[in-house]
C-alpha cells in the first residue's frame, strides 16, 4: 500500500509563506535501481517541484515528503478528526472551506473552534436554541449551543461540574461566545419541569436568578471591556461564572470570579484605543442635571485619562453610549444595586476623571500642585478627603526606618505615577467591590443559593495566548495562565485517549505527548521567574536591570536552556519557549507592575474618607485580599439528602479570586517586622492554582475562537494569522496527539458496510447472513493491510493509525471503478447488440416497405386499366340509352300535349257550373248575417246604458261612503269598546272563577273537617247505643249536616255549571270576534277592487287601512289572550327571546306601534325581535291568526316545547282523582322549588350531565341531530333561563359558576389524543351558552328582562345586569381556554408524529435511501426499521380533528382556524428539522418527503381546503432545491427563482447539508462560496429557522354568536337524571 501513497494523481500540500499551504498534484513516479523513487509534483500556481526519496521514508512517513491532502469529500467534514489525512494544511483548509460556506462551527474532537464572522448571522435566535436543547453533540451542525448542551446533559446525568473553556486572542469572540452560552443555560428547562418545552420562549419565562446572571454582562462589558486595536468590545479581565444548580437542575444561583484586571488602562491608552466603557457612557448617558453635579462633560477630550487614544478612538461605529449607560442602570438595577448606590458608583467614577486632570508640575527639584486646583478639588471632594494632605502625600513620600520616618520630595514624573497608582487603586477597589455585590446578589438571600447547589456548570472566558512586538507583564501573566490551561488541555485529551484504549482492549504503548512542565517550572519553580520577580520587587532599590540579571544567573543554565533563552544583544529581555512559539519579554515596568502598591500614607487617607460609599467600596476590597485557601477539592457528586454549607463546599470549589487591591495582608505582625506586601505575580498564581484545582475535579469542554483576519472584516479568512491561533490554541497539539495513536476509528458494522466490496461477495453474504460482521471485517483487513500494526482491533471497533483510511478509500475506490467498469462494459455490449437487432428490424421493415410500394404500383397499373374499359362500356351505353330516351319523350309528350287539350276544356265547363252554384250561396248568406248582427248589436247597446245607470249610482254610494270617515270611526269606535268589554268581561269572570275556586277550597275544608266530626261521632255512636234518648239528639245533628253536605255540593255544581257556561260565553264571543273580523277583511277587499281613485280618495283609504290595521292587531292580542286564559296560565309569555312562533307577531306589533303593556315595573317587558339575528322576509311571515292556529294544530304532534318562554302547550289539567276539577299543584312553584333544590340540580348537571356523560361519537356517514349534540348547552340554558325567570338570579350565578368549573376541569382530565372528541364537544356547547347569553345580553340593553313572574322573587335589574355581562367574559374565557387545552394537547400528539412520519418514513418503492449505514444488512436480512409513527397516523389525526369539528357543528372559521394551525406545525417542524439535519439531506429523500406532503395536499383538497398546503410551501420549496442541480452558478440561480420562499441562509444550509451519494459528484467549494455570498450582511428578516410551533396555541377568534331560535328540552333516555328531566318536562 505504500507504493499507492504517492501515485500519480494524488494531491499534497507544501508550504507557502502567504498562503500558509497550497494544493499540488502528482504527475509523475519514476522508480530506479534499488529503492530509490522520483516524485514530480504540479503545484496549483503550475510551478514544478521534484522530490527523490525512497520505498522506505515513504512506507514510514520520514523525509521531507509533503503532507497528503484528502479527497473532495471531506474536505467541508464538520468534525477534523474524521479526516482521512489529518495534519497542518487540511485541518486549516477544512476550516477555511466551511468559513467560506459561512460555517463558523467546526469540530476538533472534544474542542470546538469558532471563528469570528465580523457580522451578524442568524444562528443565536430562540428557534435556534430550541432545535440544539435536548440533542445529544454531533446530531446537529456543530454550535457552540451543542457544547452547553452537552455540559448540561452531563451535569445532569452524571452529577459531575462543568467547565466551559472559551479561550482565544483578543477580538476572536470569547465575550459573546460565553454570554451566547449563558443564555442558552438560562434559556433551558429543566427535565424535571412536566410539560413545559424544553426551552424557555422569552425572558419573562426565566426565574428572577436566570434574569441576574444575564444582567450581569452588560455589568462587566462596562467596567472591564474597552476598545483595543484589535476588537472593540474587548475584555481586559479573565472571568469565571459558576452557575449553579439544584437537585432538579434549576437555576438557584451563580457566582464569578475575576482574574488580572489591566489596571493601566485606566491611565494609558495606545493610539486608537480607549479607556473602560463606563466613562464614555456616563459622559455620554449622565442627565443634565447629573451632568452638572459631577462637572462632567459630553466632550471626552477635557479629560486626561479619556483623550488618550487620540480622535479615532471613539465613537465606536455601531455603538450607542447614551443608551449602553441606560441598559447598564438596568443591569445594575437588576442585580439589586440601588439607584441611589448606582449614583455613588458614578460619583466615584467622576472622581477618577477630574483625578487624571490633576496637573503636576515640575519645580526646580521637586514637583508641585496648586492649592487651587479645580480638579484636584472635585477629586477630593467627591472622594471625601481632604485636599491638603491628598497634596501632599501625592508630591512627598515617606520613608519609615526602625529609628525614624524620613520625607522626602518627589519629580514631577514620580508624582504623576502616585497619582496614577491611586486612581487605579480605587477603580480596582470599586471593581472588587461591584463582582462581590453581584455574588452577594446571586447567591440569594443569606446565601441560601450555595446551600440548594449540587451541580454547576463554569464558564471560563480567559485570554488567548498573546504575543506582540514588545511584550510585558500582562502577556508575560496571560501566556502563564495560557500554559497551565495548555497542560490541562494536554492532559484531557491524552487521558480521553488512553481510557478509549483500554475500554477497547487493544494492543497499545502509551502515547508520548510533548508535556510543557519544564517550561511551567521556569515560570513558578521555587528559583523561577515569578519568584525572582517577587524577591527583587520587595527589596527597596529593586530595579528592572537587577532583575533580569537575576534570570540570566538563575535559569540560564543547561538543563533550561531549552525553555529559558538570553538574547543574542541587549541585557533588557528574555526569551520564553512556549508551547505555541518563543516569545521575548522586554523587563521595562515588570516590577513596577508587579508591586502595583499605592503608598501607605494615601492608603490611609482613603480609609478616614468621609464618602461612607468609598468607604464600604475599600472594607470590601480589604476583606477580599486575604490569600485564598485552596485546599484539593473533593470530586464534585451531590448526596440524596441536603446538608449545610460545608458539603456544599465540597461539591462546589471555588476557584479563587485574583484580588486586585494590593494592601497589607491580615495577621500577626512580629515586632519590628515589616509586613510583606502580596504581589501582583503571587496573587495572579495563587489564583490560578485554585482554578486548576476546580478544572481538575470537572469535566472540561474546550471552545477555542479564532480571529481570521485583523482589520475585522466579514468573511475575509488570513491563513497565516488562523494559522498561528490554531497552533497556540492547541488545537494541531490534539490533532498530533492523536496522530501518535490510532486517530481513526470505525465501528465493525460501520466498517463492513463501507468497504465490504473489497472482498469477493461469495465471501460477504454468507457472513452477513450469518451476522458474522468481525469475521468479515477481518478478512477484509487481512486482505487489504499487509502490516498488522497500522490497524488494531476492539471491542466494539477497529483502530486505524494516520492515513490508512485514505488507502483504504483509495482501494475502495479502484474497486468500485473497476465494478462500474464492468458493469459499463456488459452495459455497452448490451447496448450494442441492441441497436443490431434494431438496425436488422429496421432494414427488414424497410425492405417490406419497398416490396409492397412496387407491388401497389402494379396492382394500381392493373386497375386503371380495368377502370378504362369499364369507363368505356359505360360511356357507349350511356350515348345510346340517351339517343333511346329523347325519342321516347318526344312520343309521350305530343300524347300528352292531345290529352291535355281535351281534359282542359272538359274541366273549364264544370268549373263555371260550380262558380255560379257558389255565388248565389254567398249572397244568401251576407244577407242574413247583416240582420242578426244589426238586431244584437241594439240589444248590447240598450244593455250597457242599464248597466252604466246602475253602476254610476253604485258609484256614487260608494264615494259617500267612502268619504264619510265617521262611518269608519265609528265602527272601529264599536269594535274598541266591544274589545274592552269582552276584556272586562274575561277579567271579571277570571275573577269570579278564582273566587269560586277559593270558595270551592274553603268548602272542602269544611267537608273534611265535617267528615272527621262524623267519624267521631259514629264511633260514640256505637259506643253509646244503649243511650237513646242521647243518640237521637246525636242523629238529629248529623241529619243537618248531611243536608249541609248536600247544599254545599249542589252550590259546587252550579258553579262548575255557571263556568262551563261562561266558557261557551268566551268562545262565542272569540267566534263573534272573528265574524267581525271576516266581514272587515271582506270590505277591505271591496275597497281593493274599486276603480282607481284620485289622490284625496286614496290617502283617506290609506288612513283606513291604518286604522283596520291597528284593529286587527287589537283582535289578534284578544285572541291570543283568550287563547292564554284557557290554561293554568294566568299571565302572557314573559320573555319572547327565545319563541320562534312569536317572533313574526312580535315584529308586526313593532312596525305597526302597537305594544301591550304588562306588570308594573322598573324595565319593561314587550314582545320584541330584539336579540334576534336573522328574521324572515315579510312576505314571507304568516299572520298572527295563522300562526295561533298553527300552534293549536300542533299541540297534539309536539309533545315537546321549542321555546323556553312559550310555547303554546300550556294546556289546562281536567279530570282529578276525586271528580273535582282545576285541585292541583302550580307548576310554578314546583320549578322554583326544583330550582332551589341545589343539591340534586347540581348532582344532576355536574355529575350526570358533565362528569358522567357519554359523548356521542363523531361520524360523518351517521351524523348525530343537532339536539343530540346541544342538549347540554340547551339544558343548561333553559335552567338559567328559568332562574333568571323567576328572579333567581344569586342562584344561577352559583350553578353558572360550578357548571363553567366542572366543564373546565372535565375537559383539562383528558390527554393526548383522547382530548381532541371531549374538548371539541364542550367547545360546541360552551359556544352555544355563550350565544344564547348574548341573545340575552342584546334583549337587556334594549330594556327586556327575563323577570317578572308572579310566582317568582321581585327581579332586580341591576344584578342581572352584572350577571349577564360577568357570565359572558366568563363563558368567553372557558371556550378560549377548552380551545387552548385540546388543541395544545392535539399539537403535542401531532408534533411527536411528524418528524417520524414525514420526514424519515419512506412510503415511495424505488427511492428508499439510508443516509448513514444499515443499507447493505436491511437489504439482505430485510430488518429495515420503520420510524415509530406513519403518515397514516397523521392523516388519521387530521381526519378525527375534521369529523369532530364537522359532527359537532363547529364553525366554519374554527374548522379553518384549526387545520391551518395544524398544518402549520406540521410544515414548520419538518422545515426546521430538515434543516438541521446532518447527512441526510439528498435528492432520494427529497422524493420521499415529497409524496408525503402529496398525501397531505390530497388531503386537504378532499375535505375542501386546497389553501391549507400553503403552511408546507417551505417545506416543498426545501425537496426542489435538494433535487435540483447544484453544479454551476446557473444552476444557483435556477434554486434562487424556484425557491422563493426560502431566505438566502435557508438555501445556504440546505446546499451545505447536502448528502451526497457514492456515485454523486459533490458540491464544489467554489458554487458553497456563491451560495454563501448571497446571504446579506445583518438582514434582520434573514431567519435561519421558523419560528417554532410546538408547544404554543395561536389565538382563537370566537366566531360569531349562533341564531338560538329555541331552547330543545331533549333528555337522552341513557341519562341518570331524573330531577333535571322532570324540571325541562315542567318548562315544556
Amino acid at each position: 500500500m505504500a507504493d499507492n501513497i504517492y501515485s500519480k494523481g494524488t494531491r499534497v500540500w507544501f508550504a507557502d509563506k502567504d498562503h500558509g499551504w497550497i494544493s499540488a498534484e502528482v504527475t509523475q513516479v519514476t522508480k530506479s535501481d534499488g529503492d530509490a523513487v522520483k516524485i514530480v509534483f504540479v503545484d496549483e500556481r503550475g510551478k514544478e517541484i521534484t522530490i527523490d526519496t525512497t520505498g522506505k521514508d515513504i512506507k514510514d512517513g520520514k523525509g521531507d515528503l509533503p503532507p497528503l491532502r484528502n479527497p473532495p469529500l471531506l474536505e467541508t467534514a464538520d468534525d477534523l478528526a474524521t479526516l482521512s489525512h489529518l495534519n497542518e494544511p487540511s485541518v486549516l483548509h477544512t476550516i477555511r472551506n466551511r468559513y467560506a460556506q459561512h460555517s463558523i462551527y467546526t469540530y476538533s474532537g472534544i474542542v470546538l473552534i469558532a471563528v469570528n464572522p465580523f457580522q451578524r448571522v442568524t444562528l443565536y435566535e430562540p428557534e435556534i436554541i430550541q432545535a440544539y436543547s435536548g440533542r445529544r453533540k454531533g446530531e446537529l451542525e456543530p454550535h457552540l449551543f451543542a457544547i452547553a448542551e452537552d455540559a448540561y446533559t452531563r451535569m445532569s446525568k452524571e452529577g459531575q461540574g462543568q467547565t466551559i473553556i472559551v479561550s482565544g486572542e483578543s477580538g476572536a469572540g470569547k465575550t459573546e461566545s460565553a454570554k451566547l452560552i449563558m443564555r442558552f443555560l438560562a434559556s433551558v428547562n429543566p427535565p424535571s419541569s412536566g410539560g413545559k418545552s424544553r426551552t424557555k420562549v422569552s425572558l419573562d419565562e426565566s426565574s428572577e436568578v436566570e434574569r441576574q446572571i444575564l444582567a450581569t454582562n452588560p455589568i462587566l462589558e462596562a467596567f472591564g471591556n474597552a476598545k483595543t486595536t484589535r476588537n472593540d468590545n474587548s475584555s481586559r479581565f479573565g472571568k469565571y461564572i459558576q452557575i449553579l444548580f439544584d437537585g432538579k437542575q434549576e437555576i438557584v444561583g451563580a457566582r464569578i470570579r475575576t482574574y488580572l484586571l489591566e489596571r493601566s488602562r485606566l491611565v494609558y491608552q495606545p493610539e486608537t484605543e480607549r479607556n473602560y466603557h463606563i466613562f464614555y457612557q456616563l459622559c455620554a448617558g449622565t442627565p443634565l442635571k447629573e451632568r452638572k453635579d459631577l462637572a462632567l462633560d459630553t466632550d471626552i477630550t477635557k479629560f486626561n485619562y479619556l483623550r488618550q487614544g487620540g480622535p479615532a478612538s471613539t465613537p465606536i461605529p455601531g455603538v450607542d453610549d447614551a443608551e449602553d449607560f441606560r441598559s447598564t442602570q438596568h443591569a445594575l438595577s437588576t442585580v439589586g444595586i440601588s439607584v441611589e448606590k448606582q449614583w455613588a458608583v458614578f460619583k466615584l467614577l467622576a472622581a477618577l476623571l477630574h483625578l487624571g486632570n490633576v496637573k503636576v508640575t515640575q519645580m526646580r527639584t521637586d514637583a508641585n500642585i496648586e492649592d487651587n486646583d479645580p480638579a484636584m478639588l472635585l477629586c477630593t471632594r467627591f472622594l471625601g478627603i481632604t485636599a491638603s494632605d491628598f497634596k501632599k502625600w501625592t508630591v512627598k513620600k515617606q520613608i519609615t526606618t526602625r529609628s525614624e520616618k524620613i520625607v522626602t520630595s518627589l519629580n514631577a514624573a514620580q508624582a504623576t505615577v502616585v497619582r496614577d497608582s491611586v486612581a487605579k487603586f480605587v477603580y480596582a477597589c470599586l471593581f472588587e467591590w461591584l463582582v462581590a455585590i453581584v455574588n452577594d446578589s446571586l447567591a440569594g438571600e443569606n446565601g441560601e443559593a450555595a446551600n440548594k447547589a449540587e451541580m454547576f456548570i463554569g464558564v471560563l472566558d480567559i485570554y488567548g495566548f498573546e504575543h506582540f512586538a514588545k511584550n510585558s507583564f500582562e502577556q508575560f501573566s496571560i501566556n502563564y495562565a495560557n500554559e497551565k490551561l495548555q497542560q490541562e488541555f494536554n492532559a484531557h485529551v491524552f487521558k480521553l485517549e488512553q481510557e478509549e484504549y483500554v475500554r477497547e482492549e487493544i494492543n497499545w504503548t502509551f502515547i508520548d505527548f510533548s508535556d510543557n512542565q519544564p517550561c511551567i517550572d521556569v515560570i513558578e519553580g521555587k528559583l523561577g521567574i515569578l519568584a525572582l520577580l517577587d524577591e527583587e520587587s520587595r527589596l527597596p532599590s529593586g530595579s528592572d536591570s537587577s532583575f533580569v540579571q537575576k534570570l540570566y544567573t538563575q535559569l540560564a543554565k543547561p538543563e533550561t536552556k531549552a525553555v529559558f533563552k538570553k538574547p543574542r544583544f541587549g541585557q533588557t529581555a528574555f526569551t520564553i519557549a512556549h508551547y505555541a512559539l518563543d516569545v521575548t519579554y522586554e523587563v521595562e515596568g515588570f516590577i513596577e507592575k508587579n508591586r502595583d502598591t499605592v503608598p501607605d500614607e494615601h492608603l490611609t487617607l482613603l480609609a478616614s474618607t468621609k464618602n461612607p460609599f468609598l468607604k464600604e467600596v475599600l472594607e470590601t476590597a480589604l476583606a477580599s485580599t486575604k490569600p485564598p485557601e485552596s485546599p484539593k477539592p473533593a470530586s464534585p457528586i451531590p448526596s440524596e439528602s441536603g446538608s449545610g454549607s460545608s458539603r456544599r463546599s465540597s461539591i462546589i470549589p471555588d476557584p479563587g479570586r485574583a484580588t486586585l487591591a494590593a494592601v497589607s495582608s491580615s495577621g500577626i505582625k512580629r515586632p519590628g517586622a515589616v509586613a510583606k506586601k502580596p504581589t501582583l505575580g503571587s496573587i495572579f498564581k495563587a489564583s490560578l492554582v485554585s482554578l486548576m484545582d476546580t478544572l481538575s475535579v470537572t469535566n472540561v469542554h474546550y471552545i477555542r475562537c479564532i480571529k481570521p483576519n485583523e482589520q475585522k472584516k466579514a468573511w475575509e479568512f488570513q491563513p497565516q494569522q488562523v494559522l498561528g491561533q490554531l497552533r497556540a490554541c492547541g488545537v494541531l497539539e490534539t490533532i498530533r496527539i492523536s496522530c501518535a495513536g490510532y486517530p481513526s476509528r470505525w465501528t465493525y458494522e460501520e466498517f463492513a458496510e463501507r468497504y465490504y466490496m473489497l472482498v469477493s461477495s461469495q465471501d460477504w453474504t454468507s457472513m452477513i447472513k450469518k451476522l458474522e460482521i468481525k469475521e468479515l471485517c477481518s478478512l477484509i483487513l487481512q486482505r487489504t493491510i499487509d502490516d498488522t500494526d497500522k490497524y488494531q482491533s476492539g471491542l466494539t471497533k477497529i483502530f486505524f493509525r494516520a492515513g490508512m483510511l485514505a488507502a483504504l478509500e483509495s482501494l475502495r475506490t479502484d474497486r468500485l471503478n473497476a465494478l462500474v467498469t464492468l458493469i459499463q462494459k456488459n452495459w455497452r455490449r448490451r447496448m450494442a447488440v441492441k441497436r443490431y437487432k434494431e438496425m436488422r428490424t429496421a432494414a427488414i421493415r424497410i425492405q417490406t416497405w419497398w416490396r409492397g410500394v412496387l407491388a401497389r404500383k402494379f396492382v394500381e397499373s392493373v386497375r386503371r386499366e380495368v377502370y378504362a374499359i369499364r369507363l368505356q362500356t359505360v360511356l357507349r351505353r350511356f350515348m345510346q340509352r340517351r339517343s333511346f330516351l329523347q325519342i321516347r319523350q318526344a312520343i309521350i309528350l305530343l300524347q300528352s300535349r292531345v290529352r291535355g287539350a281535351r281534359a282542359r276544356r272538359q274541366f273549364l265547363d264544370s268549373r263555371t257550373f260550380v262558380a255560379a252554384t257558389t255565388l248565389q250561396q254567398l249572397i244568401h248568406g251576407c244577407l242574413v248575417r247583416r240582420q242578426y248582427k244589426s238586431d244584437v248589436k241594439h240589444i248590447i247597446y240598450l244593455q250597457s246604458c242599464l248597466r252604466r245607470r246602475l253602476a254610476r249610482k253604485e258609484l256614487k254610494a260608494l264615494r259617500a261612503e267612502a268619504r264619510s270617515i265617521n262611518t269608519f270611526k265609528e265602527i272601529s269606535y264599536k269594535l274598541e269598546n266591544k274589545v274592552v268589554e269582552l276584556t272586562q268581561k274575561l277579567q271579571e269572570r277570571n275573577n269570579e272563577k278564582k273566587e269560586l275556586q277559593a270558595k270551592i277550597a274553603d268548602l272542602e275544608l269544611q267537608l273534611q273537617s265535617w267528615m272527621s266530626r262524623h267519624e267521631e261521632s259514629d264511633s260514640k255512636a256505637k259506643q253509646l247505643q244503649s243511650d237513646l234518648h242521647i243518640s237521637n239528639e246525636e242523629s238529629s245533628r248529623r241529619q243537618e249536616i248531611i243536608k249541609s253536605k248536600e247544599d254545599v255540593e249542589s252550590k259546587l255544581a252550579d258553579a262548575m255549571k255557571r263556568l262551563s257556561d261562561r266558557e261557551q260565553q268566551v268562545t262565542k264571543l272569540t267566534d263573534d270576534l272573528l265574524a267581525q273580523s271576516s266581514r272587515l277583511e271582506a270590505q277591505q277587499k271591496l275597497i281593493n277592487a274599486t276603480p282607481a281613485r284620485n289622490s284625496e280618495d286614496t290617502s283617506v283609504i290609506s288612513t283606513l287601512k291604518n286604522e283596520v290595521s291597528n284593529l286587527r292587531e287589537q283582535l289578534n292580542r284578544a285572541n291570543a289572550l283568550n287563547a292564554l286564559t284557557r290554561g293554568p296560565r294566568g299571565d302572557p309569555p314573559v320573555s319572547p327571546t327565545f319563541a320562534p312562533n312569536l317572533r313574526s307577531l312580535d315584529s308586526s306589533h313593532n312596525v305597526n306601534g302597537g305594544s301591550s303593556p304588562v306588570a308594573k315595573q322598573r324595565h319593561q317587558r314587550r314582545h320584541s325581535s330584539a336579540g334576534v339575528y336573522s328574521l324572515d322576509p315579510s312576505e314571507h311571515r304568516t299572520s298572527v291568526d295563522e300562526v295561533m292556529l298553527a300552534g293549536k294544530r300542533t299541540q297534539s304532534g309536539n309533545p315537546r316545547a321549542v321555546s323556553v318562554a312559550f310555547n303554546g302547550q300550556d294546556v289546562p289539567v281536567f279530570g282529578a282523582a276525586n271528580g273535582i276539577h282545576g285541585l292541583h299543584d302550580d307548576p310554578a312553584e314546583e320549578k322554583i322549588k326544583m330550582m332551589l333544590d341545589a343539591k340534586r340540580l347540581d348532582e344532576d348537571c355536574l355529575e350526570g350531565l358533565i362528569r358522567g356523560l357519554k359523548i356521542p361519537a363523531p361520524s360523518l356517514s351517521n351524523p348525530s341531530a343537532m339536539k343530540e349534540i346541544l342538549f347540554p348547552a340547551n339544558l343548561i340554558s333553559l335552567v338559567t333561563n328559568e332562574m333568571w325567570k323567576y328572579g333567581l338570579i344569586p342562584e344561577s350565578e352559583r350553578f353558572l359558576a360550578n357548571v363553567m368549573q366542572t366543564i373546565q376541569t372535565r375537559v383539562m382530565e383528558f390527554r393526548g389524543e383522547e382530548a381532541i372528541v371531549p374538548g371539541v364537544f364542550w367547545l360546541s356547547n360552551v359556544h352555544e351558552m355563550l350565544s344564547f347569553i348574548c341573545v340575552a345580553e342584546s334583549d337587556m340593553l334594549q330594556g327586556i328582562g327575563p323577570g317578572g313572574e308572579p310566582a317568582g322573587r321581585e327581579f332586580d335589574w341591576s344584578d342581572y345586569e352584572r350577571l349577564v355581562t360577568m357570565v359572558k367574559h366568563d363563558l368567553d374565557s372557558l371556550e378560549y381556554n377548552i380551545y387552548h387545552t385540546w388543541m395544545l394537547e392535539t399539537k403535542t400528539r401531532l408534533s411527536k408524529m411528524v418528524i417520524p412520519a414525514l420526514i424519515e418514513s419512506q412510503s415511495l418503492p424505488g427511492f428508499t435511501t439510508s443516509e448513514g449505514s444499515g443499507r447493505l444488512f436491511n437489504r439482505l436480512l430485510n430488518t429495515n426499521s420503520t420510524p415509530a409513527y406513519s403518515m397514516d397516523d397523521v392523516l388519521n389525526l387530521l381526519n378525527k380533528v375534521w369529523k369532530s369539528l364537522k359532527s359537532y357543528f363547529m364553525e366554519d372559521s374554527v374548522v379553518q382556524q384549526v387545520i391551518t394551525e395544524l398544518l402549520k406545525l406540521i410544515g414548520v417542524t419538518s422545515f426546521n428539522d430538515l434543516l438541521m439535519r446532518r447527512n441526510f439531506c439528498s435528492w432520494k429523500r427529497a422524493m420521499q418527503i415529497q409524496y408525503n406532503i402529496t398525501r397531505i395536499e390530497e388531503w386537504c383538497k378532499s375535505h375542501n381546503m386546497p389553501e391549507g398546503t400553503l403552511q408546507l410551501e417551505h417545506l416543498m420549496q426545501a425537496t426542489k432545491l435538494l433535487q435540483l442541480k447544484k453544479a454551476t452558478a446557473d444552476d444557483i440561480e435556477i434554486i434562487y427563482d424556484v425557491c422563493w420562499m426560502l431566505s438566502p441562509s435557508q438555501i445556504q444550509r440546505m446546499c451545505t447539508n447536502y448528502f451526497v451519494a457514492d456515485y454523486e459528484n459533490p458540491i464544489s467549494p467554489e458554487i458553497l462560496r456563491i451560495v454563501a455570498s448571497r446571504v446579506v450582511p445583518n438582514d434582520r428578516n434573514d431567519h435561519l429557522l421558523l419560528a417554532p410551533e410546538t408547544e404554543e396555541v395561536g389565538p382563537y377568534e370566537v366566531p360569531l354568536p349562533r341564531e338560538v331560535s329555541g331552547l330543545e328540552t331533549y333528555v337522552p333516555a341513557y341519562l341518570s337524571v331524573s330531577h333535571l328531566r322532570r324540571l325541562a318536562a315542567l318548562v315544556a
